[in-house]
């Protein structure tokens, strides 16, 4: 049992560490996750971008599209919310009810993620610079 003197905190158990040794946990969410630079996107937020763009280009509704895809409003919305990561299966019967392919829109979301992780190109201003370049 730890005694309290009144002048000085309560004792340690021998081998217990200090307080300031100790350091808060970073919550499991973020222990698995691996970091990743700020300006690149998601898969998964790419891919709902893409889905509700379509969706609501058509004049689509969550609830219809949901319907024919069989999957739940719910689960699509949060697909397109970038919430969920939906099987292959899934995205291939969703495009299917909104008349595109896997291909077309694995290869759109393929295209955002590739325009958003591209840096812009530096502008050349002088000729030597640009003979250089064409050198290498």
């Amino acid at each position: 049992m730890t005694e309290t003197r009144p002048d000085q905190s309560p004792a340690r158990p021998s081998g217990a560490p200090r307080p300031e040794q100790l350091r808060p946990e970073r919550p499991k969410s973020e222990q698995l996750r691996p970091e990743r630079p700020k300006s690149e996107q998601l898969w998964r937020v790419l891919v709902g971008e893409q889905l509700r763009e379509i969706r609501i280009g058509r004049g689509e509704s969550l609830r219809g599209v949901a319907g024919r895809a069989r999957v739940s409003p719910q689960y699509l919305s949060e697909i397109e919310r970038g919430f969920k990561e939906p099987s292959s299966e899934i995205l291939a019967a969703i495009g299917a009810s909104l008349d595109t392919t896997l291909l077309e829109l694995t290869s759109g979301v393929a295209e955002r993620l590739h325009e958003s992780a591209a840096p812009a190109a530096p502008a050349i201003t002088s000729g030597t610079a640009a003979a250089f370049a064409l050198a290498a």
